[in-house]
């Protein structure tokens, strides 16, 4: 169940009540696409640094280890030592993102494996099987993430075929639900709006996703090549057509900038390759902006990453030192940025969460972007 605590204009403070733990939004979930975090964190690590939700991939999972596997060893969450809530990645991405080694039919994707280039097929009912086996405990629908640009047939023929998809989506969660084995028969599944940059086709979509009274909406298809000031368009005119009652999420956003503006316009849920991508190459998120560590001028610098952070990283170790891990390429460099960039991102989400509570929201907003913008001039 989800409950809005407190809101400041379109942004709102909630919780979701899960079978693996509560929730509090607005949240960044961190992104495990195999079951981990890439750069050595563990999922000990991600509860030591303020983690709430660890992302999972459907089809990364489904090639390897299998399903049936991590079925067999308790779910996702014994699998990767991880007591809280997960969320599953539908596979939908990948039809996107695999391009010329993918065919779309009206039942389903066939794929070729970004592995060992085996056929594999993956269909609604398939995505469902798979995420109910891995006991997740939100799983996504499985759609296309167009791509962009694209012609206002060609998204208008996806969407359409979304929603088709969504009803054979919420058909065989309701089946694999009730089944005496499944592991998470409480799992919630969660539809995703598509559209692309149309706001009609965006708006009609919504308003259909809405009649499936679903635990959770998001908003898919965007920072895929379209412009902030696109996205930003696009979240105004299709969050208010979804519940305010049920939990918002953002797939695949975004900097910490994205994150306030979202926010600003209503959005629950977020995830993001991007802390982990970018502190793997020495470009770490501060309070005053990003750093590159690997520039030279911090070769002698003996001042943590970020003298406001409580991080493993900030605590013990200096600029100088990571710089020097990186260049001498030792793995640690990798670790201790990453560690410090999703405490950053977690301990922001907090920080939005107090704002919000305490009704100074716009306030924490204006102050953190000019101080990040003043470190870009």
């Amino acid at each position: 169940m989800y409950t809005v605590l407190s809101t400041q204009g379109q942004a709102k403070r909630g919780q979701l009540s899960t079978p693996h733990g509560v929730i509090n939004t607005p949240v960044f979930m961190n992104v495990a696409t195999v079951a981990a975090i890439k750069g050595a964190v563990s999922s000990h690590d991600l509860k030591e640094i303020g983690c709430q939700v660890a992302l999972c991939n459907t089809y990364h999972l489904h090639l390897r280890p299998g399903e049936k596997v991590i079925q067999e060893l308790g779910g996702l969450g014994p699998f990767m030592a991880w007591d809280g809530p997960t969320l599953t990645d539908s596979g939908g991405f990948q039809v996107f993102s695999l391009g010329a080694m993918r065919k779309i039919k009206e039942e389903g994707v066939y794929f070729s494996s970004h592995i060992d280039g085996r056929k594999i097929f993956m269909g609604p009912e398939e995505s469902m099987n798979i995420q109910s086996a891995l006991g997740a405990t939100v799983a996504m629908a499985f759609d296309e993430c167009p791509p962009y640009p694209a012609d206002r047939s060609y998204i208008q023929d996806s969407a359409d075929r979304a929603t088709r998809w969504l009803t054979r989506c919420a058909s065989q969660m309701k089946v694999l639900n009730n089944m005496p084995d499944t592991l998470n028969p409480h799992q919630l599944l969660f539809a995703i709006n598509q559209g692309g940059i149309y706001e009609d086709i965006r708006v009609e979509h919504a308003k259909r996703l809405v009649d499936f009274d679903l635990p959770g909406y998001a908003i898919g298809g965007l920072a895929v090549g379209e412009t902030h000031r696109e996205m930003y368009r696009i979240l105004e005119c299709v969050v208010p057509h979804l519940p305010r009652s049920k939990p918002t999420y953002l797939m695949g956003v975004g900097t910490p900038e994205n994150i306030l503006e979202a926010v600003s316009r209503g959005i629950d849920f977020f995830d993001c390759v991007l802390p982990a991508r970018n502190g793997r190459h020495g470009q770490v998120y501060t309070s005053q902006g990003k750093l590159n560590l690997q520039n030279a001028r911090f070769e002698r610098d003996n001042t943590p990453i970020d003298p406001s952070c409580g991080c493993p990283a900030c605590t013990g170790f200096s600029r100088a030192y990571i710089r020097h891990l990186f260049k001498a390429k030792e793995l640690l460099a990798l670790r201790l940025c990453v560690l410090h960039n999703l405490y950053f991102y977690n301990h922001l989400m907090a920080d939005i969460r107090e704002a919000i509570d305490s009704g100074t929201f716009e306030a924490f907003k204006a102050e953190r972007l000019t101080a990040w913008n003043i470190a870009r001039q």
